[in-house]
């Protein structure tokens, strides 16, 4: 088959067979398109002529590349083309998998960066609240913190995934699965005086629409604008570390583990697949738990 109809074929696949986010199909997009490009260039255009060979002389060109990509860009450029492959396979447009012998190379553990709880509260107290912006910021970073949720997952939220009497919100992850997490006293009052006293003034300058957090003229808040919002808070806050909406995510598993949560409890929370996943955040907490050891024992040095 013709490597860019293959592409599309797999590209549709991945979006409705499997349900992949937006975010996810755009990432695999750009990194096979670069690969169907370089196969181009070497006078490949079918799926036919790609071997063992073809796929390891790319994926080392790619890694030796200046400036040298970072180890979990490489990966998931990897990881996009052994799905690749393996579909072309699986689906019998070819009949061996090229890519069955690439192995990713091995991401360094990287701890997540979790802010400590003043840190929190200065951040979540950064906007102002009198002002109707600040309201609705504040309502947002309020809930990020309060349900650990990704900043795609809450822009994405509708009026009716709340439920604050009961204190509970409808949160929908990756692949389109669904989980409801409780929310804290602090977030369900934000949200409530956002709803009250923000929110439909917003929304009568657009057009009518369900999602919880809008923009000053109507329109649902973008992942980049929820970004840009944390970002002004954090400079608010006086905080020099660098923050992101994922910041909030991880700070959230962290002071839960921190306050005795149980790991399975936390991976539900996150919506993660696995409690592996989780459990990176556990290695957060032995650091804390070996600070204090060395700090406090008599004889721990």
């Amino acid at each position: 088959m013709r490597a860019d109809r293959a592409l599309s074929a797999y590209l549709r696949h991945v979006t409705i067979e499997r349900g992949l986010s937006a975010h996810t199909v755009a990432a695999y997009r750009r990194d096979l398109e670069d690969y169907v490009a370089w196969l181009a260039a070497r006078g490949i255009d079918d799926t036919a002529q790609i071997d063992a060979s073809v796929v390891a002389a790319f994926v080392a060109e790619r890694a030796s590349a200046k400036p040298r990509p970072a180890a979990s860009s490489l990966a998931r450029l990897q990881s996009s083309v052994r799905g690749w492959h393996r579909f072309l396979a699986r689906e019998g447009i070819e009949s061996v998998d090229a890519a069955a012998r690439l192995r990713p190379p091995k991401a360094p553990l990287r701890l997540p960066k979790a802010l400590t709880i003043d840190q929190v509260e200065a951040l979540l107290q950064a906007p102002s609240p009198e002002d109707p912006v600040g309201m609705r910021d504040r309502a947002l970073l309020e809930l990020l913190y309060a349900t650990g949720a990704r900043v795609s997952e809450a822009v994405g939220l509708d009026v009716d995934d709340v439920t604050r009497d009961e204190g509970l919100v409808l949160l929908r992850g990756k692949g389109g699965k669904e989980r409801i997490v409780p929310v804290g006293s602090f977030a369900r009052d934000a949200v409530s005086a956002y709803l009250t006293r923000v929110r439909p003034g917003f929304a009568a300058r657009g057009r009518a629409n369900a999602r919880l957090f809008l923009g000053v003229r109507g329109a649902p808040l973008s992942r980049q604008s929820a970004w840009l919002v944390l970002q002004r808070a954090a400079e608010g806050a006086g905080l020099s570390a660098h923050v992101s909406p994922h910041t909030l995510r991880h700070s959230f598993a962290t002071h839960l583990l921190q306050g005795g949560a149980d790991v399975r409890v936390v991976q539900e929370l996150l919506g993660h697949a696995s409690v592996a996943t989780t459990q990176i955040y556990t290695h957060v907490t032995v650091d804390a738990l070996r600070d204090v050891y060395a700090g406090a024992h008599p004889r721990a040095r």
